[in-house]
């Protein structure tokens, strides 16, 4: 996925648990977990906004763009690394 998710670096920042930022958003830590880990499909307006009412912050500090790397450098890493 190339949409990288860096909750985890304002939970560290605001020394806020994953619990506690649940709670104040209002959705359940298992949700939050899949949202924090990267494995969610999507993101409500809805939900990113109480999580940037929550921290404090603004959606780029949740959310960021990098490019995906293709299967080619993917297959370089795996051959050096072997």
């Amino acid at each position: 996925m190339s949409i990288l998710v860096d909750i985890d670096v304002m939970l560290a920042r605001r020394k806020m648990s994953v619990g506690e930022l649940a709670d104040r958003v209002g959705i359940t830590p298992a949700n939050l977990a899949v949202l924090k880990n990267g494995r969610a499909k999507a993101v409500r307006f809805a939900t990113l906004a109480a999580l940037c009412e929550a921290l404090d912050c603004q959606p780029g500090d949740l959310l960021r763009w990098a490019p995906e790397e293709s299967e080619e450098s993917e297959e370089a890493v795996g051959a050096v690394g072997a």
